[in-house]
């Protein structure tokens, strides 16, 4: 196997910082990362210049069957699940252009997701690595109903946990609360009991599979956390009159180390929904006593859902994140080594380190001092292979 080497100003490696990286890749793995070293004259050397060399990043949260159009649900009612992974291939090729190398996409209609998967799998210079829930689990004509993922009581979440993982489903996500974009379902209220969601964290479990629960209310976030869920998606302390945190709650939620995984960024000069918009400054507050309270958590984007997330949005997510006091290096760990780890493929992806795949990210400047510089890519290399 060939090996090359490619050269950077800077190296962001998933942890820390360093300068004048060459980074040894040999077919999709990077086998050795060195430091002002010479390189062997019989190897290939790419040489980027004044850039930063960072892992490719990974968006644990996003739906590649939406379309971030004005109607993204209209339109996914009313295209085949043929079109829905003709549209995913599109979004796939959006976010890889970007930089964004490993998407887990929770929640599609027929397992389009996974065969996106498949075929990316076959040619992995195609697109990111996509992890894929198949149709999230609801309660009847709950959030997401649409998708195909209806169920009611513990032996239907039983039995549809059971069909996921036959259809090799990588995570299973359940809508612990309603949502925004579904009418008829309050995203302050539970739209499962304790105990049903405890039965659907432990199957999955069981099927050897995670567990993504979405929940907006305190009440569903304590319930996921009792349930063993490994990531709660949004966590925003959503109320009939607002949001509001709930410090007792918050407390649990650091305790059991359980991740939060903050649905972030909206690109500029798109509409934002109207709800997120008026509470942008309580939310903040909100996300900002969880991270004080030592709350793990990941940036992600929820992309796809409208037009102000479509499938690259993931930087300004990052963006977002030092509203909460972080550091910039804190919030590019978000998007690439603690994403990947909260996933389950920490071994494999978001660091630049020997044995890890080599999925790279480079861009102009230094965004462990200006985040802003993940916007300006100069180069993009999946499994090996410069795809931009």
């Amino acid at each position: 196997m060939t090996t090359r080497a490619i050269r950077a100003a800077r190296l962001f490696d998933g942890t820390r910082t360093t300068k004048n990286p060459v980074v040894y890749v040999s077919d999709r793995t990077v086998v050795r990362v060195t430091h002002d070293e010479p390189v062997a004259p019989d190897v290939d050397v790419l040489d980027l210049g004044a850039v930063t060399l960072l892992p490719g990043l990974v968006d644990a949260h996003t739906h590649l069957v939406f379309d971030a159009s004005t109607d993204a649900v209209g339109r996914l009612q009313a295209v085949s699940d043929d079109e829905l992974l003709r549209g995913a291939r599109v979004a796939a090729t959006r976010a890889l252009q970007t930089g964004i190398t490993t998407v887990r996409d929770l929640g599609d209609r027929g397992y389009v997701a996974r065969r996106l998967r498949a075929e990316l799998d076959a040619a992995p210079h195609t697109g990111p690595h996509v992890l894929a829930a198949g149709p999230p689990l609801t309660s009847p004509r709950g959030h997401c109903w649409w998708l195909g993922g209806e169920v009611e009581g513990v032996d239907a979440i039983r039995a549809s946990i059971a069909a996921h993982a036959a259809r090799g489903v990588d995570v299973v996500k359940v809508l612990a609360t309603g949502g925004e974009i579904t009418p008829g379902t309050r995203p302050f209220l539970m739209q499962f009991t304790p105990a049903e969601l405890a039965v659907a964290a432990d199957e999955a479990h069981r099927h050897g599979l995670p567990a993504a629960a979405h929940a907006h209310s305190a009440e569903a976030v304590a319930a996921a956390v009792d349930a063993g869920f490994d990531t709660i998606e949004h966590a925003s302390f959503l109320t009939p009159d607002g949001a509001a945190a709930d410090d007792a709650v918050i407390a649990k939620v650091a305790a059991a180390g359980t991740v939060v995984s903050a649905t972030l960024g909206y690109l500029p000069g798109q509409p934002v929904n109207p709800r997120s918009a008026a509470l942008s400054a309580t939310l903040t507050a909100i996300f900002t006593r969880q991270r004080r309270a030592g709350v793990r958590m990941i940036v992600t984007s929820d992309a796809g859902i409208d037009p102000s997330k479509p499938h690259d949005v993931l930087p300004y997510a990052a963006e977002m994140f030092l509203l909460f006091g972080d550091e910039p290096e804190t919030a590019l760990r978000a998007v690439t080594s603690d994403a990947a780890a909260a996933i389950g493929v920490g071994a494999t992806k978001g660091r630049v380190a020997a044995g890890y795949d080599a999925d790279l990210l480079a861009v102009t400047g230094d965004p462990t001092t200006d985040i802003t510089a993940l916007r300006e890519v100069q180069a993009v290399f999946r499994a090996g292979v410069r795809v931009r």
